[in-house]
């Protein structure tokens, strides 16, 4: 169905059925829907789609690149938004993050951690982040090293302004469900060994559109779903 560009109410039918789809996913691995949250990730989608899927109750939103939250945050000031940071975070974009995010994802490395840190000192403020670890051999893929773990780990100690919350992942893309499940596992596993050392690390972000089944059988506390929301990005 083609859709004119101020046409969003698909928005509404495409929430229910994802909304049905990880409930579906959760009952067929043993657990409880309620423990899974869906993060709609809305980079490259305009002020006007984000203010539609507002209308339906969503105020919590994944971007890849803090120059769309720059751009968004004004025209939707309104609307009790709160930014998620997903994509990878350069640390000159620190200060625009503890302006305008509640939370980061994509923390991987301690320069990131001490630019956050400052910068939210600054503002006053704290915010949740995810730890992002790499759980597959692909190159186009970045985060920290899972051996560099526990050691990061213990760093983040230091920073008050840093809220850390669990573990982050991208999926290889493979069309072998086992591979693509193996980096949500080991997601799991880092967490789980690192909950032993005595971190609270409560959250798993991992799967997306594709492959979020996969994810919640590994334990996704979180999904991050975009196209199957907002459809195919231009």
């Amino acid at each position: 169905m083609t859709l004119s560009s101020s046409d969003h109410t698909y928005l509404a039918a495409n929430w229910s059925e994802v909304r049905r789809r990880v409930d579906d996913a959760c009952r067929a691995a043993g657990r409880d829907p309620s423990e899974v949250v869906i993060l709609p990730v809305s980079k490259t989608f305009g002020a006007d789609v984000i203010r539609d899927a507002v209308a339906l109750g969503l105020h919590r939103f994944g971007e890849n690149k803090v120059q769309e939250i720059r751009d968004k945050a004004g025209p939707l000031a309104d609307c009790g938004i709160e930014w998620v940071v997903i994509g990878h975070l350069q640390t000159n974009k620190a200060k625009d993050v503890a302006r305008l995010a509640s939370e980061v994802q994509s923390l991987d490395r301690l320069e990131l951690a001490e630019a956050l840190d400052h910068r939210l000192q600054a503002e006053g403020r704290m915010i949740d982040v995810l730890v992002q670890v790499k759980t597959s051999s692909e190159e186009s893929k970045t985060g920290l090293a899972p051996e560099q773990l526990p050691a990061f780990l213990e760093q983040l100690r230091r920073f008050a302004t840093l809220r850390v919350r669990g573990l982050m992942t991208l999926a290889v893309q493979s069309e072998d469900p086992a591979q693509v499940r193996a980096c949500f596992c080991r997601l799991r596993e880092l967490r789980d060994e690192a909950v032993g050392r005595g971190h609270d690390l409560p959250r798993l972000s991992m799967g997306m559109s594709g492959d979020f089944p996969l994810a919640i059988a590994e334990g996704a506390t979180e999904v991050r779903i975009g196209t199957a929301i907002f459809g195919r990005r231009g």
